[in-house]
């Protein structure tokens, strides 16, 4: 579970802003928690040569800049390091440096015979989902990803926004925004009339999609039967929730939400409802997309608003476990591909001031310190047995987070959890 522009400081400031006190949320209470460098491969033209391609915790801590943009990486190299095991560069998705499709978890589950998925809160064929499933030089060729994931890949699942015909607030519209999201109108009217889909389980038939809209769609699939392979567009443009209308720097739930699109927690339930159907197991990725669009924003209401959805949507996959599974066959994951905005607490640059709690239910001080990414060190969080490796991937250690690991290495344990032999 991923969420997208998360860090240290939004937890916290989330925290605050629910509890009243620091470190209080499910994630908060696994066993295993460790940080994660989110570095990418920089390019010579990038003229990165402080960064060197890397993450240096003496130079992270003694100059305030040095993990800001442009250095930084982004959702696509990011979600190709967790997915793959491969550093790339930004922009590509689930290839290498030199352009070349490198093997992703999803294919490895589905070699093993999983069920897969993947779920997000903005658009499905977005940097982060596409990272897990498809493969391309640019995560701005976004019909031909789509079109990859919907045509190509194996997947059993793909949910999220990017709906052509409604608009931010869930508005039906008269003429279509662009299709481009949906793999094109040719893929989209596909999907409708419900012949979308290539062979996904290599028996040499076609294993079409089914297309669901609607929240009540969405909801009825959170149990009983369901069909093999499910793709939920929900009616809106972009995100579920963040780019609705109204104040977009009003405090969290001030601009009433838009009730006509699933929750990402409703999303999850339902994935899982699909794929748990599979008698050898499932691989699901499930983002927070929109934490990192309001973090480009600086809207910190919105923010908070994102991240509190994401933390509902793990609460409802720890409860799944519990009833459904045990945590000696099932490794749950929560982090994030990269930080956004460089939140820290009010007057930091050139130093790092704290966040200011400020009480349960009232905004905290912070102060966003960019509109872009950074390298800042990423929070992991672990349940499961097989969470216990990440002690031998988090050998580096920084005066701060403490002992971390590289996002290369988190892909490394995941495939060794598949196939510990």
């Amino acid at each position: 579970m991923i969420s997208d522009g998360w860090g240290y400081n939004h937890l916290r400031a989330v925290s605050y802003y629910e509890y009243g006190k620091d470190a209080r949320q499910i994630y908060n209470r696994f066993p295993f928690q460790f940080a994660m460098s989110t570095w990418e491969v920089e390019r010579p033209a990038d003229n990165c040569t402080p960064l060197a391609g890397g993450y240096d915790p003496a130079l992270a801590w003694s100059n305030f800049n040095y993990v800001k943009y442009p250095c930084a990486t982004d959702s696509a190299s990011a979600a190709t390091a967790m997915s793959t095991g491969v550093k790339t560069y930004n922009g590509y998705i689930g290839v290498d440096v030199g352009g070349n499709r490198v093997p992703n978890g999803l294919e490895l589950a589905e070699q093993k015979g999983k069920a897969t998925g993947v779920v997000t809160s903005v658009e499905w064929s977005h940097a982060t989902p596409a990272g897990f499933v498809a493969h391309n030089i640019s995560r701005n060729n976004y019909a031909a990803i789509a079109q990859e994931m919907v045509n190509l890949s194996g997947a059993d699942v793909v949910m999220g926004a990017g709906h052509p015909w409604y608009d931010a607030s869930g508005n039906l519209k008269a003429t279509p925004n662009t299709f481009k999201y949906v793999g094109g109108q040719v893929t989209w009217d596909a999907l409708v009339a419900g012949t979308a889909g290539g062979d996904a389980d290599g028996d040499g038939v076609a294993d079409p999609w089914t297309l669901i809209q609607t929240r009540a769609e969405f909801q009825a699939l959170m149990s009983g039967p369901t069909p093999e392979r499910v793709l939920g567009t929900a009616q809106v443009s972009e995100t579920l929730q963040q780019g609705r209308s109204g104040n977009e720097f009003a405090n969290p739930y001030v601009v009433p939400r838009t009730t006509t699109v699933p929750t990402l927690t409703e999303m999850t339930l339902t994935a899982l409802n699909v794929l748990d159907n599979d008698p050898d197991g499932l691989y699901l990725m499930v983002e927070g997309g929109a934490v990192d669009w309001a973090s480009h924003g600086n809207q910190s209401g919105r923010m908070i608003e994102e991240a509190i959805e994401f933390e509902r949507a793990v609460e409802a996959v720890v409860d799944w476990v519990q009833a459904n599974s045990n945590w000696g066959e099932t490794l749950l994951v929560v982090t994030g591909d990269h930080e956004t905005g460089y939140l820290w607490g009010p007057g930091s640059n050139p130093t790092w001031q704290p966040i200011v709690n400020n009480g349960a239910g009232n905004l905290p001080g912070m102060q966003w310190n960019s509109s872009e990414h950074t390298n800042s060190l990423m929070v992991l969080s672990a349940k499961g047995d097989a969470a216990r490796m990440f002690a031998r991937y988090a050998d580096q250690y920084d005066p701060v987070r403490g002992r971390y690991l590289d996002n290369t290495e988190l892909a490394e344990l995941v495939f060794w959890a598949m196939d510990p032999e």
